[in-house]
Formats: structure tokens, sequence, C-alpha cells
């Protein structure tokens, strides 16, 4: 608990000087070519507080992050907290059904692959697996995009519903799964391969163990040797990895919301970034960095508890 707190401490003060260092002048990169007289730009300054000296705006920030006051979007001009709140819900339902499908999905391949080791299936789900994992993710959601929604269209090119749509109730909500399913199914492809390769290598660990040994010279089944002796303990490091990755549910996917144009936390990082836009940088990254840390912590309890031996060491 006190190794996440300073954790989070240290993030907070590397969150501030790190978008200082990468952009010293972001209200003069953000109306770079414009015609604007340079006393909009000085009251700009003055107003998002950027005249100060480095160390009062560094206490400032302190003072207004500990109130949850993330100040205002530079492009929006609306409350940044507000603006995050808002995209919070599509990343939470896209990023968090991917996380969901690609676990249950690449545990079970994994599962097989191991307990048929060596075998057509073994080599077919690994290759295929690490073959979508090794892909980077915007690039699979391109193709897919083209293939399923230009050339053949089954899906939207984007969007969470489409353009002038008038629709309510449970209509709307069909409507936006509809939009998330290409996006989903992208992300689910790509974060199979991990999923697949801990549990079949976890898996493959427990299999030599003696109980499983015993268990055969018992006279239980095969099937049975399987489900109740070795996957339950092949698990722990696959549930350890699902916790952390639960962590970057927030974070969203930024590329692949960006491609699909998915108006969820990515896309509004994606679009910070081009601005460039400050506060929603510093507020995305804080909140980012909160959701790995506090699901870290999460997934160290739940070992814990799932295997009482850890305490031990």
């Amino acid at each position: 608990m006190a190794g996440s707190l300073l954790t989070l401490l240290f993030v907070l003060v590397f969150n501030f000087f790190l978008f200082r260092i990468v952009q010293k002048d972001p209200i003069g990169s953000l109306f770079r070519g414009r015609n604007v007289p340079q006393a909009v730009i000085d009251n700009l300054r003055e107003a998002f507080g950027l005249d100060q000296p480095l160390l009062t705006q560094f206490f400032l920030y302190m003072r207004e992050t500990f109130s949850l006051n993330f100040g205002v979007s530079y492009q929006s001009r609306q409350p940044v907290w507000d603006e995050i709140v808002a995209a919070i819900p599509a990343t939470v339902a896209l990023v968090g059904v991917s996380a969901i499908l690609s676990a249950v999905i690449g545990t079970a391949l994994g599962i097989v692959a191991a307990w048929r080791r060596n075998t057509w299936k073994d080599h077919g789900i690994t290759s295929g697996t690490m073959l979508f994992y090794s892909m980077p993710d915007f690039w699979l959601g391109m193709i897919l995009l083209v293939g399923l929604a230009v050339v053949v269209p089954l899906f939207p090119v984007g969007g969470i519903v489409d353009a002038g749509s008038t629709t309510t109730g449970l209509a709307r909500l069909l409507e936006q799964t509809y939009h998330m399913a290409l996006p989903a199914f992208t992300l689910t492809l790509a974060y199979l391969g991990e999923y697949t390769l801990v549990t079949r290598s976890s898996l493959l660990d427990v299999m030599g163990e003696d109980y499983l040994t015993v268990a055969r010279a018992k006279g239980l089944r095969d099937k049975l040797v399987r489900n109740r002796h070795a996957v339950p303990n092949a698990l722990l490091p696959v549930i350890t990895l699902a916790a952390i990755n639960f962590g970057f549910v927030l974070s969203g996917a930024i590329a692949v919301e960006a491609v699909f144009s998915w108006p969820g936390l990515g896309k509004a990082t994606a679009d910070a970034i081009r601005g460039p836009d400050l506060p929603m940088l510093q507020g995305l990254f804080l909140l980012f960095s909160a959701a790995v840390i506090f699901f870290n912590l999460v997934a160290d309890l739940t070992y814990g508890f799932l295997d009482p031996r850890v305490e031990d060491i």
C-alpha cells in the first residue's frame, strides 16, 4: 500500500515536469501559423497561469490536483475533468469488453495448446495468436477497417453512432454495440497472444508436478485431471495478468480509438497531443497512471489471497 502511494506521488511530480519539458510554450504552439494577435496569446498565457514562475505553477498544480481540479482544456475551454468523465464510458465499454474477451478466449486457447503440446492444435493456436499479437494494433485496425467496413461493408467505418442518428433507448444501445463490434474485435485479436502464451507456459509447468501423476494413478480421466487439478493451479499467473491489464482499461487503446474515431479517452489523448493541450494531457496521464497503480495493487492482493505461499516469501 505504501509503495503504491509513493509511486502515485512520483507520478504526480513527474506528470507536471514531463509536459513542460516536452512543450515549453503550448499556447504559442496551439496558435502557430494562425493570424492571432500577440496580445491575445499573452492574455491566454496569463489566463492559464503559464506566465508564472515554474515553481509557482508546480505548487498551484499540486494544490488543484488534490482538490480534483485538473484545469481547463486549451482547446474546448471546458473543465478537463468534465471532458474526461464524458469520455470514460465509451472507453470502458470498448476496452473492457475486449479485455474480457481476450482473457477468456486466450486462456481457453492456452489450455488447449498446452494439453495438446507439440500437436497441430498447439502449433496452430500458438502461431496464430502470436501473429496477431506481433502486429501493431493500429495497423491491424486499419486492415480490418478496410476489409470489413470498406471492401465488404459489414460494419460502420467509425464513430459510436451513425451521423445524424436520432435513435434512443434500446435501439441506440444496439446501434452503439454495432459500431463497437469492429474496434472491439481488433483489440481482442491484438491481445489474445499474451493470455495464450502465459496460460500455455503456466500449464506446462504445472503438468510436471507430482500431484498430477498421483491423480492419474488413482484412475481419474484425463479431462478431470486437467479441469480439477492442473488448470486451477495454472490460472494464478493468468489472474495476475488480467488484473494488471484491467489497469489499462481507462487508458483505452489510443491508436485504435483514433483509427475508428471512437469518442473515448484514447481519442481524447490523440487530440490533446495534436494540440498540444497540456491540462488535458496532464489529467489523462494522471488518470491512466492511477488506474495502473490501483490494479497492480489489486493484483498483488489477489495473488496473495489465491496462493497463501506468497505471504511466506
